[in-house]
């Protein structure tokens, strides 16, 4: 099985802009992150996709492997299907470009998935992990995610899912992390689909495989993502850098 990871980068971001060439403790975040993804030695190829020229420099300069974008893309998977169109690859895993402190035991789970899955049930996978503050689950910012019984996603909301309207009833809030492993054909597929209105509402890519009856299994962490969206997020990393 030929598994392949892909980082897709923007520069542009809206509430840090430039944030993937920041310091990060002697080198940007998204070398670090790219170093992680090598390092985690779970995959063939692992290259940056990105439409800045500022970050696709970095990489090549520092021995890594990177690709330009050719077109203009609303969403990572759209970004990561242009670059995988023509590639002989199996399982493409989407690691997030802010999150350099790279968690392998869900990167582990989530390629044994498809390892398993000799009967090829699941289109792509995964990651979500338990919140219990109240202010982490009103938070809009913090996407929830709600699973049948096999651990597939029913569906995917920046609103509180379930609705509490009983307490005390054995319900979980599951936080939703935008790690994903595909099946190729899975994300060529979402790459030539149009946007439908769940997606367009939430503004969540993930819903548009489910509205179009695609299966996304979720694995469980006990590890919170360590993204890095604001210069506090920078400041909390440099600190956890310091004690690694």
């Amino acid at each position: 099985m030929n598994i392949i990871a892909m980082i897709p980068a923007r520069y542009a971001a809206s509430r840090f802009p430039g944030k993937l060439m920041q310091d990060l403790g002697g080198k940007s975040v998204i070398m670090r992150t790219y170093e992680a993804a090598v390092h985690s030695a779970l995959f063939q190829q692992v290259y940056v996709v990105t439409d800045s020229e500022i970050i696709y420099n970095e990489i090549i300069s520092n021995g890594g492997k990177a690709l330009m974008s050719l077109k203009e893309h609303e969403s990572g998977s759209d970004r990561i299907a242009e670059a995988v169109e023509n590639m002989e690859v199996d399982i493409v895993v989407n690691v997030q470009g802010d999150e350099p402190f790279l968690n392998k035991s869900a990167l582990v789970s989530l390629i044994d998935i498809f390892k398993k899955d000799v009967e090829k049930q699941v289109d792509l996978a995964s990651v979500m992990f338990e919140i219990t503050e109240k202010d982490e689950i009103n938070n809009p910012n913090n996407v929830k995610v709600i699973t049948d019984r096999s651990g597939f996603a029913l569906y995917f909301s920046r609103s509180v899912i379930p609705f509490p309207r009983a307490e005390n009833v054995g319900v979980r809030y599951m936080k939703h992390i935008g790690v994903y492993a595909f099946r190729k054909q899975a994300l060529m597929d979402f790459y030539k689909l149009p946007m439908l209105p769940l997606e367009a509402s939430e503004k969540l890519e993930q819903l548009r495989y489910l509205e179009y009856g695609k299966r996304i299994k979720m694995v469980e962490t006990t590890h919170g993502s360590i993204g890095i969206d604001t210069p506090e997020d920078l400041e909390k990393a440099l600190k956890l850098l310091g004690n690694v």
